[in-house]
């Protein structure tokens, strides 16, 4: 079967300027409200035109999150390749900052991997789990680095039950290859920056004290010096 065309719109590529225009209206009006029929009204296309791309509004929400995930896990690799290997603690940070930048830099692509549910969609785990699988790698291959050279502080050892031991072993074949204990730090870690991001792009921190960024930044400093082993291991 021969690939499907590109179309081109004065807006460009017409499945780019779908997902794009998608985007706008999630940032105006809620990730709930997205309607491919109001996208089409404003690319002045006919509907059947985007369902060539996208059969349902669940097709296109999936590849938003898709591209969503790829984008954040992209931030956060390039932001941890760009230290020393030999700088854990400097690759640590940087996956923190770069998982703050890019939020603060993308709320409705943040809110819409990390945020409320919207209602009757259910995201196929084969699609997204790689993904956001991936997102998090960078944060785990650095936990797990600091592991394997005992400068991981793991205050004790965290057991999984057989189905939650059958489900880990399910993530590793999709992209992170770790012990259970840099995992489960990681997220730990990231339920402690999640909840703070999420806070400053819902516009919940409370409105005195310091800028969100000096919280965040005095937040990874907090979790440096509660995972890693400080001296000669």
């Amino acid at each position: 079967m021969s690939p499907r065309p590109k179309l081109i719109t004065p807006f460009g590529n017409l499945q780019e300027a779908i997902k794009q225009t998608a985007w706008k209206q999630i940032a105006e009006s809620g990730a709930s409200s997205l309607s491919l029929r109001a996208i089409a009204r404003q690319l002045k296309i006919t509907a059947p035109a985007i369902y060539n791309y996208y059969p349902s509004r669940d097709d296109l929400v999936t590849a938003l999150i898709i591209d969503a995930y790829q984008a954040f896990g992209d931030a956060q690799h390039e932001a941890v390749n760009a230290v020393p290997e030999s700088d854990l603690e400097g690759r640590l940070m940087a996956a923190g900052k770069a998982y703050r930048s890019w939020a603060v830099a993308h709320p409705e692509r943040y809110q819409l991997i990390f945020g409320t549910p919207i209602p009757g969609y259910v995201a196929p785990e084969e699609k997204t789990s790689p993904v956001a699988a991936r997102s998090l790698a960078a944060l785990v291959t650095v936990l797990e680095t600091l592991r394997a050279q005992d400068k991981l502080l793991v205050i004790h050892d965290l057991e999984l039950g057989p189905e939650r031991l059958a489900l880990f072993e399910q993530w590793k074949k999709i992209g992170i290859e770790a012990d259970i204990q840099s995992v489960s730090i990681a997220t730990v870690i990231w339920a402690r920056v999640h909840g703070l991001v999420s806070l400053e792009i819902s516009n919940n921190l409370l409105p005195f004290g310091p800028s969100p960024e000096t919280l965040y930044q005095y937040e990874l400093c907090a979790i440096g010096k509660e995972f890693i082993i400080r001296g000669e291991s």
